[in-house]
């Protein structure tokens, strides 16, 4: 107990023994023997002069000098200051956490977190083990466990909402899992969900309005219904004013874009017998001038516009990306959600175009093709990515020539 707190601090919390009080106060965190000698080098005058005034001796001017914490003590207990120096170093710095202890708990706590999301529904995907142990490496589960845990909770919630079996607004999203509609509006929890819904679709974390957007359209959340769009040649409908607008644009072959707010409150239904699906705009506006062409472009990953306007369709849908594990991914997606069918998404084609050259490195998780099983086995083995603009020539001719059935020819 300390009896005298001013004196204390006159005695022991000058400036010359604060390099004395700092070394007993780590080993107070350490959980250490505090009374083993201190060993102080190249000590200062001032630190001389301070440890000869407490403990009472003539200072030597060594370059170094040795401490006894005991005698600290017995100086402090004999001048009826402090009877404990562990009490006098915890009067003079506060309370000081024991380092074994405090890191006992955070591991508590940081396995808590990650019982929560081995908890997820996602959990068994091998995206979320990515996502997973991203947060392990770079520090947001340690940041977290240091804020309380919550935003894990939060991301956890979300996730097992997503991804939405309708399309839903992100602000009802947000109160479903969090009860806060603007828990998803720029946040942390919004970031951290965000990068989850990267890596289930192998996409990069963008810092772009546009690509966080398309992100949170890849797990059916609108973020806005006018920015989300689709763009279209040659389509043909019925059943609304936008419909009438998409065979104005198909009479005069001009592409043509449709959002999502329009394809809401102007529900159609598109009647072109035979519509194909590409991922970049170069081949639909390659295809302006094959007549008769009838294009949706997803522009990369679909949209909410794009999946919706693809379900108004009555007719047969040829679907088609990059030869990259996105493409492979959301080619799977329209072949199930829409009984698609693959359009030059073949083994054959793939090495034909990764023999023309211009290939880059595959990214991402790897992704199955069902339809053809041997065409993700060929990716994986090359490790190439081929973009759809290597084939152009053969896309256009599919196009002109579309009454014959083909797949990969």
């Amino acid at each position: 107990m300390v009896n005298d707190l001013d004196r204390l601090r006159r005695t022991l919390g000058g400036a010359g023994l604060a390099r004395v009080v700092a070394r007993l106060t780590d080993r107070i965190a350490h959980d250490r023997y505090l009374y083993a000698p201190l060993m102080l080098d190249e000590v200062t005058d001032e630190e001389r002069r301070a440890v000869a005034a407490l403990l009472g001796r003539k200072d030597r001017g060594a370059a170094s000098l040795s401490v006894s914490p005991a005698a600290v003590e017995a100086t402090l207990r004999r001048a009826g200051i402090c009877d404990d120096l562990r009490a006098a170093v915890l009067a003079l710095t506060g309370p000081v956490p024991v380092r074994a202890e405090e890191q006992a708990r955070h591991d508590h706590a940081r396995a808590e977190l990650m019982e929560v999301l081995a908890a997820c529904r996602h959990a068994s995907e091998p995206w979320f083990a990515d996502w997973s142990a991203g947060l392990a490496a770079d520090g947001s589960l340690t940041k977290a466990v240091r804020q309380g845990g919550e935003v894990i909770h939060r991301a956890r919630a979300v996730l097992d909402l997503l991804p939405a079996a309708y399309p839903i607004p992100i602000s009802v999203l947000a109160e479903r899992a969090t009860g806060d509609t603007k828990a998803l509006a720029g946040t942390p929890l919004a970031r951290l969900v965000l990068r989850a819904l990267a890596a289930r679709i192998s996409a990069p974390a963008w810092a772009t309005a546009e690509g966080r957007r398309a992100l949170w359209e890849s797990a059916g959340v609108i973020v806005d219904d006018l920015a989300s769009q689709v763009l279209v040649l040659g389509l043909r409908a019925t059943g609304s004013p936008l419909a009438d607008w998409l065979n104005a644009a198909a009479d005069a072959a001009t592409p043509f874009r449709v959002t999502l707010h329009q394809l809401t409150t102007m529900p159609l239904r598109v009647t072109t017998p035979l519509i194909f699906v590409c991922e970049n705009p170069a081949v639909l506006r390659a295809a302006v001038a094959v007549p008769g062409a009838a294009l949706i472009c997803t522009e990369g990953i679909p949209s909410l516009a794009c999946h919706r306007l693809v379900a108004a369709c009555a007719g047969a849908v040829w679907w088609r990306g990059d030869f990259d594990w996105t493409g492979v991914r959301t080619t799977a997606e329209a072949w199930t959600r829409y009984g698609a069918t693959p359009w030059r998404m073949d083994v054959t084609t793939y090495r034909q175009a990764l023999a023309r050259g211009e290939s880059e490195a595959l990214k991402g998780s790897s992704a199955d093709s069902p339809w053809a099983p041997e065409l993700a086995a060929q990716m994986a083995a090359t490790g190439r990515a081929v973009m759809e603009e290597r084939l152009i020539g053969e896309l256009l001719e599919d196009l002109a020539d579309f009454d014959e059935p083909f797949l990969g020819r």
